[in-house]
């Protein structure tokens, strides 16, 4: 009986210290179906028993790499992933054995921002119901981030990938499912989104805490923020728990949609949007492109508050490798939610079609102010991307001139060679000039793709 209850005892004691070395483990983005940036060197990493031997395989090399756990039990190494393709599978051994199954590579993007890069297919888009039948592609997967905030920058996530089915799209970003869809349908190779979202949350919260607070400009702008019940407003709190543990995964780039709980300070809004590109591109260590969308037009905005954020947004393309999107043609001045999600997610795809993937026949942009000129009492305005120029409807309307004493007049405008001349009675010796210069302002200027152009102010 005592041989019987030492071996027992041996045996228990061998399960028990096996359980306790077999920890190896990978943050929940490296998971089943999920996707890869193709030809990029990309990091793994995750937690184990300290010295513990890492070993990992993949069915797309025959190599295997080599880590070990470190006495803080990290380990991490590098991947050098293939041409887009798949499904593949990654293995990872050490005291346990993890297998990732249904891997494709291909092409990851990342989106964030509020609600109008959050809203669902499933929450009302116009044309929802048929886009959803149709929704179904094994080469476009989804990975969804739960809202959470930290103090200080997390590990892990909580999400899981997903394959697109009518089943689960629906329920993922409407704008990143359209984009995802086109770019899909366009370069013929997986894509994987992942949607890094909170609806009402200010560009602050995405910032990493110490840029803010250690920059006096904007840590007073960042003061001015209204608390409310549905979102977060501490600088900081969003990146560290949401965007801090994607990195260093190799992605494409980056879709923004964020800007409506940035009216209570938007004349810091371009200077914070750099800091927070700046601060991404150093945490993904890749100089990503960078698209996001000018917020639509509204009338529920303090005055001139969505304009600002508009503009803002416009001046903030000297961020480089950088496009926006407009989208005040397709928006509802009456709801900060704009049901018309399709076109805005086929806006992006167009833009990083032609600026990430060389296809020049998509469309970039609607017509941008880039200078003007005063020639006696008219004033001459230039844009890019001016190629035919023209009203969609009976005039040219909402162009405004100011002088010296920066009073604003309505003005006539009239388009000639691809730019527009703008004169008003009320002017004689016009100094400054602005268009669509109000919160709830749909332009009706537009260029050869069909494309309006942006809001913008020369003062």
């Amino acid at each position: 009986m005592k041989l019987i209850a030492t071996v027992c005892l041996l045996a228990c004691s061998v399960l028990f210290n096996n359980g306790l070395l077999a920890n190896l483990s990978v943050p929940s983005i490296w998971g089943d179906h999920m996707v890869l940036q193709q030809n990029a060197e990309v990091k793994i990493h995750g937690w184990g028993h300290p010295i513990e031997k890492v070993m990992i395989t993949t069915s797309w090399n025959a190599d295997t790499v080599r880590t070990e756990v470190d006495n803080y039990a990290n380990w991490s190494a590098v991947l050098h992933t293939p041409e887009a393709g798949g499904p593949h599978t990654i293995k990872i051994e050490g005291y346990n054995t993890l297998q990732i199954e249904d891997v494709l590579v291909g092409e990851l993007w990342l989106l964030s921002g509020q609600s109008n890069m959050e809203w669902t297919t499933g929450a009302g888009i116009i044309g929802g119901d048929e886009a959803t039948e149709k929704a179904r592609n094994n080469e476009i997967r989804f990975f969804e981030v739960t809202n959470r905030t930290a103090d200080y920058p997390a590990y892990d996530v909580d999400g899981y990938w997903e394959v697109c089915t009518p089943e689960t799209m629906p329920n993922f970003s409407a704008i990143g499912y359209f984009f995802g869809e086109k770019l899909q349908d366009n370069l013929k190779i997986p894509v994987g989104l992942i949607s890094s979202n909170w609806g009402g949350t200010p560009i602050e919260t995405w910032i990493p805490g110490d840029s803010i607070f250690n920059n006096g400009e904007l840590f007073e702008a960042s003061k001015l923020l209204k608390e409310y019940p549905w979102a977060p407003i501490s600088p900081g709190v969003c990146y560290n728990a949401m965007i801090a543990p994607l990195m260093p995964l190799a992605i494409a780039g980056v879709l923004w949609y964020q800007g409506e709980a940035n009216t209570d300070n938007p004349d810091s809004y371009a200077d914070m949007l750099s800091v927070m590109v700046e601060s991404w591109r150093k945490g993904f260590q890749c100089d990503f492109t960078f698209c996001f969308a000018q917020i639509a037009p509204l009338a529920g905005y303090e005055p001139e508050a969505g304009v600002k954020v508009r503009d803002a947004q416009r001046r903030a393309l000297s961020i480089p490798n950088s496009g926006m999107i407009v989208l005040s043609d397709i928006g509802d001045t009456t709801d900060i939610h704009p049901k018309n999600k399709i076109p805005a997610g086929q806006r992006f795809a167009d833009l990083v079609l032609n600026k990430t993937y060389g296809m020049k026949e998509f469309p970039v942009s609607g017509p941008l102010f880039s200078d003007y000129r005063v020639d006696g009492k008219k004033v001459i305005v230039s844009f890019d991307y001016n190629n035919g120029l023209h009203i969609n409807g009976k005039e040219l309307t909402l162009f405004e001139l100011a002088g010296v004493d920066g009073v604003w007049y309505p003005a006539k405008a009239a388009i000639k060679k691809n730019q527009v001349v703008v004169s008003s009675s009320e002017v004689n010796e016009p100094v400054d000039v602005r268009y669509a210069w109000s919160n709830p302002a749909t332009p009706k200027l537009f260029n050869s793709w069909g494309l309006p152009a942006s809001c913008f102010t020369s003062k």
